[in-house]
């Protein structure tokens, strides 16, 4: 698609609202269960869990603007859906246009994780 100057022509906020809104209900009525991602205040993390994967993904940015820019979107409601399944994180979000976004990580095996859990609730861990 070709547009002058190289940009697309504005659409306000409303009418991508409002179209995006179309599109999930017609999601819906195919049979997708939507989960949009609501937030209470500015804060996106309240678990120290949480906070931890924030603050880890924080060490994987690369470039300077993509994790506050999806600060943003999550803050301003447009992650219209939000999906965790064993080895991958998949959103979809209303930007200029309605997309999908998704990361992808290596599940731990089970005895790597039965490992690290012994270790995190051992009664000595809760003296400091």
């Amino acid at each position: 698609m070709s547009y002058r100057n190289g940009w697309a022509p504005y659409v306000s906020v409303a009418k991508r609202r409002a179209r995006t809104e179309k599109k999930l209900k017609a999601m819906q009525k195919a049979g997708m269960d939507i989960h949009p991602v609501h937030i209470d205040g500015r804060t996106i993390a309240h678990t120290f869990w949480g906070k931890a994967w924030c603050d880890h993904l924080i060490k994987f940015s690369d470039y300077e603007n993509r994790l506050p820019r999806g600060r943003t979107y999550v803050r301003n409601g447009s992650v219209c859906h939000l999906e965790i399944a064993q080895g991958t994180v998949s959103a979809l979000v209303s930007g200029s246009s309605l997309y999908q976004v998704s990361i992808d990580f290596k599940p731990l095996a089970k005895k790597t994780v039965d490992r690290h859990s012994k270790s995190l609730f051992w009664p000595g861990w809760f003296i400091a």
